[in-house]
């Protein structure tokens, strides 16, 4: 088969940080090759070389396309040669239409005069290529991600690519998403296009994956082939994190205590559409000790009941109580959440939890500046010895704690997104897609952080959309579609079939009286 990329001896120097150290990758025309590391292993910085982003001459090493030498000098010459990446965070505009997204800075012209008719035409042909059926002037926004992430695609195959990269395509898609993109790139592939893939959903890469490139530390540690039976689970955690690692939920002897955190009768208006309750008559509890999981659909209200109790962040006419520690206690603000022991730990790390352009130092203190001041005063020394001890503790890897957020891997960011919260001292800890977007590795340190604080005889709440990490880690999980909880199940009992068949009887349920609604 023949070699289409092939990058040699690539190495990226930033300040004080070897980044790349002599890094070697193939890809072969016409396959899905995936590139599996921990956060920070050089994974994103590769596909910056790749694309030009980090120009010809600011990094050693050689890169062949297509059978010559390629020295890009930005994004514009990497695409010219049909190389296009799709980015974890997806780069549409909300507010445009689905064609004026795939154009955008492509435009069809004609005189400096967009050709609409050209434009719908050829945006119908690719959405028909990407399994699409919307109109293509509907807007952007109006779409749920998994199909903005099909529009990437579509805008992608409209620059004529041959090679299409994509950076953890499936992280914030629900279960059906993702099998329908990974569907796509195998149709793909099969008329031609050449795919690398970015993740850390080690069962997707197993099954679409022809080949798989495993880097650690910066450099490149193997390649294995599926056709030659050398892909497995174990053995891409094994080259990722240099061990084995057996369990990938670590131990813990679970000893709930008392009730310390109870919901009762929580409803919820949607902001925009106040016709009906979005949450309905939520009902839960939490104790000392213990980790509850909350499973469900995206879109059943996860996120949504979380926030809305969180300092009623979320929704409007907001009704219900929450009692922490025995006594109900006023959660109508964030700051008065915080005070009253409850945290919430965000899914979008970098739009709602951090301020990525502040150092490590300043985004762990944010959330509790009393606790690094005096009298009213920032005591910058006292700041320092916090973020510090929270650097060390949750194994932040970075050489101080004045780099700037926005340059750590989304590992270490999550790890200062939580340090910010644990340092508010919360007795009840909501979770919410905590290991979403990163690696095995440092995947199991959260894991044994919530192990960690559900010992102290704290209450941990998860929420997930990956089954077998909430089977994996919860004393107890609650089970939410519609807008409600529709079960509980124990550790003992729970499953992903029992999940699931919860879930979909709720939905059976709920068509079943808006048909008999609609009918009078």
């Amino acid at each position: 088969m023949t070699v289409l990329l092939e990058m040699q001896g690539i190495s990226k120097t930033f300040p004080g940080v070897r980044a790349l150290d002599n890094v070697t990758i193939q890809v072969r025309e016409g396959e899905i090759h995936a590139i599996c590391g921990e956060n920070g292993a050089g994974k994103s910085t590769l596909m910056k070389v790749l694309s030009g982003v980090y120009p010809h001459g600011s990094y050693d090493g050689v890169i062949r396309f297509a059978g010559s030498e390629a020295r890009f000098r930005g994004i514009h010459d990497s695409e010219a040669a049909g190389i296009v990446i799709i980015h974890q965070e997806l780069a549409l505009v909300p507010l445009l239409s689905i064609a004026e997204n795939i154009f955008l800075g492509n435009e069809r012209a004609a005189a400096g005069v967009i050709d609409w008719r050209t434009t719908y035409r050829r945006t119908s042909e690719l959405l028909a290529k990407v399994g699409l059926r919307e109109a293509p002037t509907t807007p952007v926004g109006d779409l749920g991600v998994g199909k903005q992430q099909l529009v990437e695609i579509a805008k992608a195959l409209s620059k004529n690519v041959r090679l299409l990269i994509l950076d953890e395509p499936t992280a914030a898609l629900q279960e059906t998403d993702s099998q329908k993109l990974l569907d796509l790139l195998l149709e793909l592939k099969a008329q031609g296009v050449t795919s690398i893939i970015i993740s850390h959903k080690l069962n997707e890469v197993r099954r679409v994956a022809d080949r798989v490139t495993v880097i650690r530390d910066g450099a490149t540690v193997s390649m294995l082939d599926a056709h030659a039976g050398e892909i497995s689970e174990d053995r891409i955690v094994r080259d990722m994190v240099g061990r084995d690692m057996a369990h990938r939920y670590p131990d813990r002897v679970r000893r709930p205590g008392e009730v310390l955190m109870e919901v009762k009768g929580w409803k919820a208006k949607h902001p925009e559409h106040m016709d009906r309750d979005f949450l309905r008559d939520i009902g839960f509890n939490v104790r000392k000790g213990e980790i509850v999981g909350v499973a469900g659909l995206m879109g059943s209200g996860r996120t949504e009941l979380a926030m809305s109790i969180f300092g009623r962040s979320w929704g409007r006419d907001i009704r219900g109580r929450v009692a922490i520690g025995g006594r109900e206690v006023d959660v109508s603000t964030v700051p008065k959440a915080l005070r009253s022991g409850l945290a919430y730990v965000t899914e979008d790390r970098k739009a709602l939890g951090l301020i990525l352009e502040e150092p490590i130092v300043r985004n762990v203190s944010l959330a509790n500046l009393p606790g690094v001041s005096r009298g009213g005063v920032l005591d910058e020394a006292r700041e320092q010895a916090v973020a510090t001890r929270y650097r060390a503790a949750m194994n932040i890897r970075t050489p101080n704690v004045f780099q700037k957020v926005m340059n750590l891997s989304g590992g270490n960011q999550q790890k200062v997104l939580l340090s910010k919260l644990l340092f508010t001292e919360p007795q009840v800890l909501i979770l919410d897609e905590p290991t979403r977007g990163i690696d095995v590795g440092a995947k199991f340190e959260i894991y044994g952080l919530m192990n960690r604080l559900a010992d102290e005889g704290r209450g941990v709440v998860m929420i997930s959309s990956e089954m077998p990490e909430l089977l994996g880690m919860c004393d107890r999980i609650y089970v939410m579609a519609e807008g409600a909880f529709v079960g509980e199940l124990t550790a003992a009992e729970a499953s992903q079939e029992k999940i699931m068949s919860l879930i979909v009887r709720e939905h059976e349920k709920q068509e079943q009286v808006e048909m008999e609604a609609a009918h009078g």
